[in-house]
């Protein structure tokens, strides 16, 4: 424990003195993440599989702020799927452009849900998003998750169809379009999991809020068992397919990374909580305070000592 609280401050150290450097490698990485894993799931575009180009536009995104990052990975999809289907891409474009005005014109601050989402979907723990947002966010982050829940199914839709959507010559285009957004809307499975992640998300922000000990540990614990409960009802009701394996390993996953963002982010002493009481002309002020988990990191000086060589008296 005290080796991990020691790693804990020697890395807010380092990030405090490195932060110039670390954001913008913070930013290559989840770029690169992005647009490497969408030109494996969805490469329709052959220009865009080139390896320089996703790391090119990673090396872009580094100076850029997340709500751009977004956007940019936005663009980069929709060139993806202008390669198999129009009508596809016009149902994604409208809503991104539907998302950017009626949503992160007024909070930005959270868009890289928007992309962090699909792919904790495809690195098989999307069930961490709504255990780690829920700790650090407000009940207004259901939105991205949603849309990022949304984003994914209909990725997972073009890649499952991508010869039907390419050779559907029988309809007209208003017809393929309404067909398109009938299956995406009609498909269970994304429901469930917008449902899931977004009344677990709310269970998490409303449970972390509450003046008990290790409130952020129950939270995630809360948010856990809602999630499975949900997701289980809906197996049910839904008739909905879902892998328990799969499930049951990518929650253990997800529990185990909201426990090291807590410890890293939230570890706070409980055995060292106070109470303050106050008053003023208006109102009573009970506060609860509880120190955060601190250690000085250790400051080691290795002095090193050279032995003089004993001379052997001569004879």
């Amino acid at each position: 424990m005290m080796g991990l609280l020691v790693l804990k401050e020697r890395l807010k150290g380092f990030y405090a003195r490195f932060d110039i450097y670390v954001n913008p490698l913070i930013k290559f990485i989840f770029s690169c993440m992005a647009f490497f894993l969408m030109n494996g799931n969805i490469g329709f575009s052959s220009k865009l599989t080139e390896p320089f180009v996703p790391l090119v536009l990673a090396l872009v995104c580094s100076f850029l702020p997340y709500g751009a990052i977004s956007f940019l990975a936005s663009g980069f999809m929709l060139i993806h799927l202008s390669g198999i289907s129009l009508e596809i891409t016009l149902v994604m474009a409208i809503f991104i452009v539907v998302v950017g005005l009626l949503y992160y014109g007024f909070q930005p601050g959270d868009s890289y849900l928007l992309v962090l989402t699909p792919l904790f979907f495809l690195l098989k723990i999307p069930y961490a998003i709504p255990l780690i947002v829920g700790l650090s966010g407000s009940i207004v982050s259901v939105i991205p998750v949603s849309c990022g829940v949304f984003i994914y199914y209909t990725l997972l839709y073009v890649k499952q169809n991508a010869g039907v959507l390419t050779n559907d010559m029988s309809v007209n285009e208003v017809q393929k379009f309404m067909q398109i957004m009938n299956s995406l809307l009609a498909n269970k499975q994304m429901l469930l999991m917008v449902g899931a992640f977004a009344l677990a998300l709310l269970v998490v922000v409303i449970v972390r809020n509450l003046s008990v000990d290790y409130s952020w540990l129950i939270a995630i614990i809360a948010g856990t068992i809602t999630q499975l409960s949900v997701i289980f009802i809906g197996d049910i009701a839904l008739n909905v397919t879902v892998s328990v394996l799969g499930l049951l390993l990518g929650m253990l996953v997800s529990i185990l990374i909201s426990a090291i963002y807590t410890f890293f982010v939230f570890a706070v002493d409980y055995s060292r909580t106070e109470y303050v009481q106050f008053e003023d002309d208006d109102y009573y002020y009970y506060v609860k305070a509880v120190p955060k988990l601190t250690v000085s990191t250790p400051d080691v000086k290795v002095q090193k000592i050279n032995a003089t060589k004993l001379q052997r008296p001569q004879r």
